[in-house]
């Protein structure tokens, strides 16, 4: 082989170690920063929508007050959520009426992920990412 040749394979591979080098570092840096983007505390509480206490009877005859938490992604669904307040509270009422007073002592979760499900299937400026219980009373 010709000394040009060799010059030009050995040129290319030097070109490719580089730019795999350059990648594997691009998207580190990228991971990190996404990382980073996780939302302070200050903007959860800044997006979110405090429930008015709802009283309802449930299932097996007791009552329950309960109040929510909603974390939404960002102003715009935040003013959302707090003009669709009869809509939250219908979708409240209607889940809490299937509940038995067993249901709350089991813990909520369960509760919290259907109101966010049911909550961003009415939502067109944003959506909801979290749904808190804060405040809770069996009677």
């Amino acid at each position: 082989m010709s000394k040009l040749v060799k010059t030009m394979i050995t040129s290319l591979v030097v070109l490719l170690i580089g730019a795999v080098a350059a990648l594997v570092v691009v998207l580190n840096i990228a991971g990190e920063n996404k990382e980073s983007e996780a939302r302070s505390i200050d903007d959860i509480v800044e997006y979110s929508y405090e429930t008015p206490e709802i009283t309802t009877d449930l299932a097996d005859g007791a009552f329950v007050r309960i109040q929510f938490q909603i974390v939404t992604d960002g102003k715009e669904a935040k003013e959302e959520i707090s003009k669709r307040d009869f809509q939250l509270k219908n979708i409240l009422i209607k889940e809490l009426a299937t509940k038995s007073e067993e249901d709350f002592k089991a813990g909520l979760g369960e509760l919290e992920q259907v109101v966010k499900n049911k909550l961003n299937e009415l939502m067109t400026e944003g959506q909801i990412t979290e749904v808190y219980t804060i405040n809770k009373i069996l009677q």
